[in-house]
């Protein structure tokens, strides 16, 4: 998969992605991250299909697939998924796999939003962690 996000949590350019590439090029799990790898990997595939890379009705691999490729028990990838299906993001079928729910993306206005902000973030050189921080102050402005 052409699209990814890199080790500190940042989206990189996305191109229409192939289920069977999602994996360790596409999900990266930092040991040393505060979040467990359950966390990263959920995290991540929210913001894959919140971000729309991962279009309505597209399958994830399998649990065993993706924790092969990420180098993690089996169990960790479960548990992620099994979030993501909690949160009505995903969902689950014997036969037919893990597949994104319909009407998960975000805003198409907001997904370009935010991709300016990111870009202007980085442009500044903020880190994700500072990025996020100026986001939830903007966050606490405009609710006011």
């Amino acid at each position: 998969m052409n699209a990814s996000i890199a080790s500190d949590g940042s989206p990189r350019p996305p191109a229409p992605p192939t289920p069977e590439a999602l994996g360790a090029g596409s999900i990266t799990v930092d040991p040393a991250h505060p979040s467990g790898p359950a966390e990263q990997v959920r995290s991540q595939l929210a913001a894959l299909i919140q971000g729309g890379v991962l279009a309505a009705n597209a399958k994830l691999p399998t649990v065993r697939q993706l924790a092969g490729d990420l180098r993690l028990a089996a169990g960790t990838v479960a548990k992620a998924y099994r979030e993501l299906e909690a949160a009505g993001l995903v969902r689950t079928g014997r036969a037919a796999g893990t597949r994104v729910n319909p009407g998960q993306g975000l805003a198409a206005p907001a997904r370009a939003e935010a991709l300016v902000f990111a870009r202007a973030a980085r442009a500044a050189g903020l880190s994700l962690d500072q990025a996020q921080a100026l986001l939830a102050v903007g966050w606490d402005r405009a609710a006011s």
